[in-house]
């Protein structure tokens, strides 16, 4: 039997000068900034900062090959991490701040993110993994042009906290193979006060729609390497606070029950955390049993294995 070989969803939109034109497209929305749901209305293109403090061009913390993602991205070279400096979020137990608030990083020409990329394949990662990319994306369209005219092969991983702009994801549809969205709350109230993020529940259940609209159920190769879909991570926070019961019954009545979701146990009170008593501790083991719990009688039957059976012991 014939093995049709993996071609990553943008060469196609390359070959027809799509991608070219999107990219185009996708800069005029930093003139008066509604790249995500924020819509700070700022000319980024003119030096204008937003939430977001990024300009024209993106910053990047760091990057390299990473072992620390769910099997079906690391695989075993590791999944080619950038990790994007900001972010549109503002989550007050952010574990990684340094990254996400601090004005630190190196700030790239489109340019210098195509080469990372071109580096990341070179180096035998499995994927490239775009952490943190919803204030980033023409920047990001506008690298893997040139990345993919250079020779790159890889599918794109989009890893994002959740509040991402529909335009956007329109303008990714066929430029992105895997989708990794958080669905960190199911109640505005709630993300509003932890994530300062005004109707995140409405516009992270709107995106998480369009995403499996464009790719469908996590598809893995022979290998166990996933090569195209949707893959959840839900963070489980203190006394329930994330809405579990909430985001299980989405995924599994208006999505897909084989949406494939990683219910994260890892949750560690950092950053301003000690400013918001119900935040300020670890969660229970019996939360975390609770939450898997929900999810599996929700109906979902692609829950991740190997963090299902871990217990964070931090």
């Amino acid at each position: 039997m014939t093995v049709t070989p993996f071609e990553p969803a943008y060469l196609k939109l390359l070959r027809g000068g799509e991608l070219a034109r999107r990219v185009v497209e996708a800069f005029v929305h930093l003139e008066a900034c509604d790249v995500c749901p924020r819509g700070c209305l700022v000319d980024r293109r003119a030096g204008e900062l937003g939430i977001c403090r990024t300009g024209e061009r993106a910053k990047i913390s760091s990057y390299g090959p990473h072992l620390g993602e769910e099997d079906p991205l690391r695989g075993w070279r590791g999944s080619g991490a950038i990790f994007f400096a900001r972010c549109n979020l503002h989550c007050q137990y952010c574990q990684n701040h340094d990254i996400s608030q601090a004005d630190s990083g190196e700030e790239v020409e489109p340019e210098r993110l195509a080469a990372i990329m071109l580096a990341l394949q070179q180096a035998g990662c499995h994927n490239i993994n775009l952490v943190s990319p919803s204030h980033v994306v023409p920047q990001i369209m506008a690298a893997v042009l040139i990345a993919a005219q250079a020779g790159l092969r890889l599918p794109l991983v989009y890893n994002t906290g959740g509040y991402d702009s529909m335009t956007m994801l329109k303008l990714l549809d066929g430029v992105i193979d895997i989708y990794m969205p958080d669905m960190k709350y199911a109640d505005a109230k709630t993300a509003e006060r932890y994530s300062k993020a005004p109707g995140y529940p409405e516009a992270n259940q709107a995106a998480v729609r369009e995403m499996h609209r464009q790719v469908g159920d996590l598809q893995l190769d022979d290998n166990g390497l996933a090569t195209r879909g949707l893959l959840v991570r839900h963070l489980v926070l203190p006394g329930g606070l994330a809405g579990t019961a909430q985001v299980v019954r989405f995924l599994a009545n208006e999505i897909s029950p084989d949406t494939y979701l990683n219910v994260m146990n890892q949750y560690c009170p950092a950053y301003h955390a000690a400013e918001y008593p119900e935040l300020n501790r670890r969660i229970t083991r019996e939360e975390y049993a609770a939450a898997v719990k929900m999810a599996l009688e929700a109906g979902l039957r692609r829950l991740d294995e190997r963090r299902r059976g871990v217990w964070a012991t931090w």
